[in-house]
């Protein structure tokens, strides 16, 4: 089984994923994330049909899954 990517984690309220050593998500506020997730798609422009599927507003790197 590969290993669990330790570079970034994820929050579990909003799917943004953020650098292993950050306090706050910065997209949502929440302070509470998981090390387990997979999948990631970076949204650059909000109003794109990626971004509507996903529910998401603003740009940034998200997991597709958060566990």
């Amino acid at each position: 089984m590969p290993e669990k990517n330790k570079e970034f984690k994820a929050c579990k309220n909003c799917r943004a994923l953020v650098p292993s050593d950050t306090p706050k998500c910065p997209v949502c506020g929440s302070t509470s994330f998981s090390d387990d997730w997979s999948g990631m798609v970076i949204i650059i422009d909000p109003s794109s049909e990626t971004a509507k599927l996903l529910g998401v507003t603003i740009p940034w790197r998200y997991a597709i899954i958060v566990k």
